[in-house]
């Protein structure tokens, strides 16, 4: 039996509301993080979806009206990830992985020559924390991801992990062969601004209509019909 070519070389894989929830412990560490560096807790939450780490910090920081925002913002940025590891617990606790996901991750793991990592707004430690809460950190080459650690706009992080692959894995990947996995518009903004494709979920905060509207690739409720999931990295 000849093998079958697939269009897609590599999956890029959002976390918080694509691959995991994780409750809402993610918002109250920020909040506590931010307040031990500050001396000042938010009284308002920044929408996080699609987000980067730096990104969402420094909102928090402007909406507070903090003076000297960039030493804060590299302070709070370090100390996150001790914060989220002292609380992974609550993480397993509180959270879940999200329907299919096993089943699909399995699914990539099986198509030879698609490879599969991270595409996330988390800093890489924060994206290794999380994932362990849930076991799913053994399933991803950490090395070649790209996150909210390598810059603070997520729409510069398709050429991120592509550069990665080039030099870690001697693998030179075109744009137009990489599926962004994600539940929010930014994903969709992600993958366009990378020339990759896109496959919206309605796991996290927008709605299947929302997204459907955003005309994304691929729109679908949730990655439990695994074949359906599949057919999209044709």
């Amino acid at each position: 039996m000849g093998k079958l070519l697939h269009m897609t070389q590599l999956v890029l894989w959002d976390i918080d509301g694509t691959l995991v929830h994780a409750g809402n412990v993610a918002g109250e560490i920020f909040n506590q993080t931010i307040e031990r560096v500050t001396g000042s807790r938010p009284t308002v939450q920044v929408r996080m979806s699609g987000k980067t780490d730096p990104q969402i910090t420094r909102e928090y920081l402007e909406l507070m009206k903090i003076k000297d925002i960039e030493s804060a913002l590299e302070e709070i940025l370090q100390t996150l990830p001790v914060d989220l590891e002292r609380q992974q617990h609550l993480i397993r606790e509180q959270g879940w992985v999200l329907p299919g996901i096993h089943s699909a991750l399995d699914g990539v793991e099986a198509l030879e020559g698609v490879e599969q990592t991270l595409l996330t707004g988390n800093l890489e430690k924060n994206a290794r924390i999380k994932l362990k809460a849930f076991d799913l950190d053994h399933r991803f080459d950490f090395a070649v991801g790209a996150y909210g650690s390598d810059h603070h706009d997520r729409r510069e992080l398709v050429p991120v992990a592509l550069e990665r692959y080039r030099r870690l894995r001697a693998r030179v990947i075109p744009p137009h062969e990489v599926l962004v996995i994600g539940d929010s518009p930014n994903d969709l903004a992600c993958a366009r601004a990378g020339g990759a494709r896109c496959l919206l979920v309605a796991t996290g905060r927008t709605t299947f209509d929302e997204l459907r509207e955003l005309q994304p690739d691929f729109v679908m409720a949730n990655l439990e019909d695994t074949s359906a999931f599949l057919e999209t990295l044709l």
